[in-house]
């Protein structure tokens, strides 16, 4: 994928598309996403590096931002996209606290720098979201309903 998009959810919903396509054909079903996170349009992907972490949590300290799940599931090579965008408040963290964390769990593989799922969920004081499936990665409530309105079985689904 070439062309910088620089607009956060047309970049995260353009690689989710592209993604699928890329293990696509005709016979099976592809899920393919991506997540970022946008504080003020400035993107933040995956920091790679424990500076990188502890520099994009500090910019994120006390502020809101976004978290950018986009999924595209392919059914037959026709794109069904999901989109879910999450507002999350980050508590005003010193320098110490941010280098604890960073430490403690390890989120150089993780958008914004932070995993929910383990002791991120500590970094914050306010989360709004629809599906906190989604914060993970993979918005369940949307995909589950549109599975099965494709007739997968699934639990708790129409039989």
């Amino acid at each position: 994928f070439k062309q910088q998009i620089t607009d956060p959810v047309q970049r995260a919903s353009t690689l989710a598309v592209e993604k699928a396509k890329s293990l696509a054909t005709a016979q099976n079903i592809v899920i393919g996403g991506d997540q970022l996170v946008s504080l003020d349009s400035q993107i933040f992907g995956k920091p790679h590096t424990f500076e990188k972490a502890c520099e994009q949590l500090s910019q994120m300290s006390g502020k809101t931002h976004e978290l950018i799940t986009a999924v595209c599931v392919l059914i037959k090579e026709k794109p069904h996209p999901i989109l879910n965008v999450t507002r999350l408040k980050m508590r005003t963290l010193s320098k110490e606290q941010i280098e604890n964390y960073v430490h403690r769990d390890q989120p150089l593989d993780s958008a914004g720098s932070y995993k929910i799922e383990k002791s991120g969920l500590t970094l914050f004081e306010k989360i709004e979201c629809e599906d906190f499936s989604a914060i993970q990665g993979l918005p369940l409530l949307a995909l589950t309903t549109l599975l099965s309105q494709w007739g997968f079985c699934i639990p708790g689904g129409p039989s």
